[in-house]
Parts: structure tokens; C-alpha cells; sequence
């Protein structure tokens, strides 16, 4: 046998293995299985992906999971947080801009890491490396967040896991919890600024065609501590002020809230008492409820008294005199409309409610 032939025959005897070698690559369980957890708030998402060891009885603060910076032996940090879980980056995803222990974050992925510290104190790192396996290549130049956070006590936790653990409307808590120890913090969302540029935006798309849209948009910043001005704009264009537009009263109570909002009460008034005659008795009815919400409980009376002249003795009339009579303290008188609005309510479920104010009414207390 030739010397080339014996050398090309080692040749391909290597690239066989080689190729056998990466094909033959099984998928296996791993011993720290992966998970997503995702929490929305406003119409902003955060995602945090992460490996979930247990403790299987190990010590692991100041153990397992040592106190401060370290050269883990591997890689090219020569100080390196914890990983925040097993495996690969622990990374967390906000699609829009935000705000983590009250500091700016632009929309993104990164990798999340923790600096354990003794006594109950911890080091939030966000780094712009979200693709590195664990934290052995961990670099601080490309940090972009660093808080420092408190941690606190938990009962026991096998498995470790990422939760949102509290939730409002604008924020959200964010906590890692293993073992005995939590690792919370906050997440701040511009919801009304956000939600606000994807209607600009919308309006100038197909649904600004409809007149819907821009009862909508006005409505949520009314509600929202939005631009009043530019929500005013928005609801005459609903009103009057487009080809699609045409005056309801729903979009005519918007108008009023904006315009009593800005201090302009008397015009705000006038509006709605010039087209009260247009509402349906249940758009009146919640007119009435809308103005005991905002302190008018004079007025609120006067409209669920026109309500119940125009609409004689059917549900909700004396629903809505009961409520207005409650709000100016008169419960006896409510308590009597109630009983009425008790014989005609049309559902065993609009009896349950008005059952439930009626024992309220008997001791004592409002029912708005």
C-alpha cells in the first residue's frame, strides 16, 4: 500500500469519526431544566428566561453560590457574578423602554447576574451580553445596569424561580426566590406615554379611520393624566370634526369629563344638560353614578330624578335614586327605592346586588 493511498485512508477514517461524532449527539433531560416566566403590564411585556437548580440539601449562600466577585478558574473574568440560575445567561427582555430600581433601561435582552453580598444586600447587574454561557466571560465594561437591591427571607425553595410577585397597573416586582433567600426588584413602565405614542401612531393607520378609535383615545387620556388639549382635539374630530364623526352621548360625557378636568365645570355642565334628552336610560343611569364619583351628588341627584320621571318605575330608576339619595346621606328615602328597584330588577343576579346594598343601607352605611 502506497504511502499517499495510507494517508488519505487515516484522512478519511478521521473526518467518518468526526462526523459520526457530532451527529451521534443525543437529546437528554438536563439537570437543570430551562423556564420562561412573563409578566404584561400597560402593553409592555418583560421576560426573564432562566436554568432552574435545586438545592438538593446543599449550603448554598457563601457556598455553592459565593459571597462577592470571583475567578471562577475558566473563561476570562477574573470577577464574576452569579449567573442568577444554572447553565446559560440568565437573560431578561423588556420590549419597550423602562425603569429597574428607578434607573433608564432601553427596550432589549441582557444577561442577568447577581453579586451576593452577606447581611441581606445583593448587586443587580444587567450586561449587554445576554448570549454567554453562565458568567465565565462576564465583562463590567459591558454592564448596563447596576443596582444595589435588599434581599429578604423566604420559606423554603427547592427549585429555584424568577416571579413576579407583586403587580400594578404601571410596576411590577420581579424577585428570584431559592432556598430561604429573595431577590426582589422593581420594574418601572411609562404605560400612558407608551400607550399614548401607539395611538398617535394608530390614528394615522387604518383605525383612524374610525370614529370609535378617537373616542377612545380621548377617553384613556382623560383617564390616564394625558395631554387634556390634545384629547379635547380628539373627541371634537369624534363629535364633529371628521367625515366619520356624529354626536353621541358617550362621546359627549368624554368631552364634559375633559372639559371639567381643565377646570371648566359650568361648560362641562351644559354640554350634557343640552343633550340629556339623547341618552338611553342606562347612559343617563351611569352619567348619575359618574357625577357621585366626582363629588357632585347634588347634580347626580337631579339627573337620576329626570331619569326616573322620563323612564317611570323600570330598572335601574330607582336604582339610581337610591344611590343618589345615599351619597346626600338620606338613607331612609334610598332605602325605599331600593326596595322598588328590588321588585323590578329584571335578573336574579341585579336582585342579588340590590339585596346586598339593602343590608348595607340598614347599617348605616352608603352603598356608592
Amino acid at each position: 500500500m502506497s504511502k499517499v493511498y495510507s494517508h488519505f485512508i487515516a484522512l478519511f477514517a478521521f473526518i467518518l469519526l468526526t462526523a459520526f461524532s457530532t451527529q451521534a449527539q443525543i437529546n437528554t433531560p438536563r439537570g437543570s431544566q430551562m423556564a420562561t416566566v412573563s409578566q404584561t403590564i400597560g402593553i409592555s411585556t418583560i421576560e426573564i428566561t432562566y436554568s432552574r437548580p435545586s438545592v438538593k440539601e446543599r449550603e448554598i449562600w457563601g457556598k455553592l453560590v459565593p459571597y462577592g466577585l470571583n475567578n471562577l478558574g475558566f473563561g476570562t473574568s477574573k470577577a464574576a457574578p452569579w449567573r442568577a440560575g444554572a447553565n446559560e445567561n440568565t437573560t431578561i427582555t423588556f420590549s419597550s423602554d423602562m425603569k429597574v430600581e428607578g434607573m433608564d433601561i432601553k427596550a432589549g435582552t441582557y444577561g442577568l447576574f447577581l453579586e451576593v453580598k452577606e447581611n441581606n444586600a445583593a448587586t443587580l447587574i444587567l450586561s449587554g451580553n445576554s448570549t454567554s454561557w453562565g458568567s465565565f466571560y462576564y465583562d463590567e465594561a459591558e454592564d448596563v445596569l447596576r443596582a444595589e437591591i435588599v434581599t429578604t427571607t423566604i420559606p423554603h425553595t427547592e427549585i429555584l424561580t424568577f416571579d413576579f410577585t407583586e403587580v400594578s397597573a404601571t410596576t411590577a416586582t420581579a424577585a428570584l426566590n431559592w432556598e430561604k433567600k429573595a431577590f426582589p426588584f422593581t420594574i418601572e413602565v411609562p404605560v400612558t406615554e407608551l400607550v399614548l405614542a401607539d395611538i398617535r401612531n394608530d390614528m394615522r393607520n387604518q383605525p383612524g379611520f374610525n370614529r370609535q378609535t378617537w373616542e377612545q383615545a380621548a377617553n384613556f387620556s382623560l383617564n390616564n393624566d394625558g395631554d387634556l388639549d390634545e384629547a379635547l382635539v380628539w373627541i371634537d374630530k369624534a363629535i364633529a370634526g371628521q367625515f366619520f364623526s356624529q354626536k353621541t352621548f358617550t362621546n359627549l360625557q368624554i368631552k364634559s369629563g375633559i372639559l371639567a378636568k381643565q377646570g371648566k365645570q359650568a361648560e362641562a355642565t351644559q354640554i350634557m344638560d343640552d343633550n340629556l334628552d339623547t341618552g338611553t336610560i342606562f347612559e343617563v343611569h351611569q352619567y348619575g353614578r359618574a357625577l357621585i364619583a366626582n363629588g357632585m351628588k347634588d347634580k347626580a341627584l337631579e339627573i337620576f330624578q329626570y331619569n326616573a320621571n322620563k323612564f317611570k318605575d323600570q330598572w335601574p330608576v330607582h336604582y339610581g335614586l337610591a344611590r343618589a339619595y345615599s351619597a346626600n346621606g338620606d338613607y331612609k328615602t334610598a332605602l325605599k327605592h331600593l326596595e322598588i328597584a328590588h321588585n323590578n330588577a329584571p335578573n336574579p343576579g341585579s336582585k342579588g346586588r340590590v339585596e346586598a346594598n339593602i343590608e348595607k343601607l340598614k347599617k348605616g352605611e352608603d352603598i356608592n
